[in-house]
């Protein structure tokens, strides 16, 4: 094995064009690899530095990709005059059997692209069959890729509703989608998004004195929600409309968190992705599915094997000495 380090800028994460497909079904794979006891992945250990500011570390390991990864990931406030990310992070990758580090890869442009695939992978078992409206709550960087992902996944779709403080990044989100054949709808309240989409992405970032604004007894009766914000935005006493709620995995996290960052005590999570995914049974009747999860890190670690395999055939990348 050489003593070399493949790095993958954010740049070169995106000239590998791994599309929504190829980054849905690594996910799929990966998590039934974890149902069936081939791969681990440890929950998250935060560090708080501040009211908006933390330091994470997740690690994962698969036997069947033959690597082991740790994502490191630091979050802090960003003045409106600073053109720069809240959230940055880096992914670390060792060998599995001789444990030599091999890669360095951008950990925003793999969290972007692997959570859009978390809420397509959920979609398979969740959402209604041919769905034709969805609904996006905040539209900044992983609208744009909750998008692409959505519109691969489902072709039926037709309306797209769209909502955020910043108008001006609606309008963006619109454009995007009026290229892919959408037709956008910018409402003044997001009750009306509610009402209308059957599928609903809500990307709401935690912020000091965030107060819950969603109501889920608005969705449609066949409808599926995708909390990548895991609940923050939706309000606790309205959960209950839900006929199932689900997460990516129970073995980390319980319930979904209210606006402050707690969990709710008055609901419980009755199922994960890692059980979907290793169950044939489906169900059939129309019902309001919630999946709101915090991202497991066996999904970034099967999005960082698929870049590193691509870069290598493609020659992307910089090769560092150690």
């Amino acid at each position: 094995m050489s003593a070399e380090l493949l790095y993958l800028s954010n740049a070169d994460i995106r000239q590998l064009k791994i599309s929504p497909r190829e980054a849905r079904e690594v996910v799929l794979a990966g998590f039934r690899d974890n149902a069936s006891g081939r791969n681990i992945g440890l929950p998250k250990s935060v560090i708080t530095a501040g009211p908006s500011s933390w330091f994470i570390t997740m690690s994962a390991a698969s036997e069947t990709n033959s690597l082991a990864a740790m994502k490191w990931v630091a979050v802090a406030p960003v003045e409106k005059n600073q053109r720069q990310a809240t959230v940055n992070g880096l992914v670390c990758v060792s060998d599995y059997k001789t444990s030599l580090p091999i890669a360095v890869l951008d950990g925003n442009s793999i969290t972007l692209i692997r959570t859009a695939a978390i809420s397509a992978a959920a979609a398979l078992y969740l959402a209604p069959k041919a769905p034709a409206s969805i609904g996006l709550i905040g539209c900044g960087l992983q609208a744009l890729s909750h998008l692409d992902a959505f519109v691969d996944l489902f072709p039926s779709l037709r309306r797209i509703y769209l909502f955020s403080r910043n108008v001006g990044s609606a309008e963006r989100t619109a454009t995007v989608a009026s290229e892919k054949g959408l037709d956008p709808i910018i409402p003044n309240d997001p009750d009306t998004l509610l009402s209308e989409s059957e599928i609903v992405v809500t990307m709401v970032p935690p912020s000091p004195g965030l107060k819950s604004f969603l109501d889920a007894r608005l969705l449609p009766p066949s409808s599926f929600v995708s909390a990548v914000d895991a609940g923050r935005s939706w309000r606790p006493e309205t959960l209950t409309a839900f006929d199932k709620l689900v997460t990516d995995t129970l073995e980390h996290y319980s319930s979904p968190v209210d606006g402050s960052g707690r969990y709710v005590e008055s609901v419980r999570f009755q199922d994960d992705l890692v059980h979907l995914v290793s169950d044939s049974s489906q169900a059939t009747a129309p019902t309001r599915a919630l999946f709101s999860f915090r991202g497991f890190v066996i999904a970034d670690l099967a999005l960082a094997d698929l870049a590193i395999r691509k870069a290598r055939a493609l020659g992307i990348g910089t090769t560092l000495p150690r």
